[in-house]
């Protein structure tokens, strides 16, 4: 599996058995803390594995490091952040590269494994399917908020403690329960991402606004002016599929770019009780937020 579904992570198969998956993520300071941003790469980097179903194994850093501008302490509580994170996740960290860059970046490249006959891809969901997603939406904003100073602790403890939780606990309730489709929410948004999914299953979505969980304050933010460039982008790109007359605050919540978002799932409905019921003992968030519908023509998202 490589780029042509816009998958989340390369799967290269070895033996009947066995396949690695990789992926790689990094960029530049979400908080202005050295250990939270080096927590947050870290799941942020993992989270593209256990989308695939798969399980991390080695983990690979890559800095980039403005050695006259920052102090190299900063770098080594960065880096603190990562390893604990990956060592919460059982990954070894077995080496990485840095560059003397202008502008501070920090990531890893990861490898883990999975069956090839439980790969989970983006491109399986079917009419009927319930959509499911397992965390807040907003840390888009809440990013932007904090680095203007206008995020209260409150929202600044909240937007962390989504970004840092692992998809890890949540995914291995997903294969458990035989669901074959599913893909992270970063940078693209809700939206986005879920148009990803629609396109390549050949299929339409319908959400309930008013199930969707967002972080406490965000819309407060968004109304006062509070919106990152990358989201904005993504609700652009997002029109020409995109059907509802909710407000353009809300069409913005769906549209934020998240950093280590939740995880996305098509769910067959006959499976969600006992799903829902396994995933909020792991991700207290999860939630069903609407349904796949027949296409009939190019794939739409209606939210109402």
């Amino acid at each position: 599996m490589g780029v042509a579904t816009s998958d989340d992570a390369g799967v290269f198969r070895l033996d009947d058995d066995r396949a690695l998956v990789q992926t790689v993520d990094f960029f530049t300071p979400i908080v202005d803390e050295p250990y939270d941003w080096g927590r947050i790469a870290a799941a942020n980097a993992l989270s593209d594995i256990y989308a695939m179903g798969g399980r991390p194994l080695t983990a690979l850093q890559l800095v980039g490091w403005p050695r006259s501008a920052l102090p190299l302490e900063a770098l080594s509580e960065v880096m603190a952040g990562g390893a604990d994170v990956m060592a919460e996740a059982g990954v070894t960290i077995t080496g990485g590269h840095s560059i003397d860059n202008q502008a501070p970046m920090y990531g890893f490249a990861v490898t883990g494994t999975v069956s090839p006959g439980r790969v989970v891809t983006n491109g399986t969901a079917r009419p009927g399917d319930l959509v499911v997603i397992t965390k807040p939406l907003g840390t888009g904003v809440a990013a932007s908020a904090l680095k203007a100073g206008l995020a209260d602790p409150a929202m600044r403890s909240a937007a962390v403690e989504t970004m840092v939780a692992l998809n890890g606990p949540a995914s291995a309730v997903m294969v458990e329960a035989g669901v074959t489709c599913a893909t992270d929410i970063t940078g693209y948004g809700l939206v986005g991402h879920l148009r990803e999914v629609t396109a390549v299953s050949g299929v339409s979505a319908r959400l309930d606004m008013d199930s969707v969980p967002v972080l406490a304050g965000v819309a407060d933010l968004i109304e006062a002016g509070v919106y990152p460039g990358g989201s904005l982008r993504n609700l652009e790109a997002a029109q020409t599929s995109l059907r509802t007359s909710r407000s353009r605050t809300e069409q913005k919540i769906l549209a934020d770019a998240q950093t280590s978002g939740g995880l996305l799932m098509a769910v067959p409905a006959l499976r969600s009780g006992r799903l829902l019921e396994e995933l909020r003992r792991v991700a207290p968030a999860a939630t069903v937020i609407g349904e796949f519908t027949t296409a009939g023509g190019e794939p739409v998202i209606e939210v109402v």
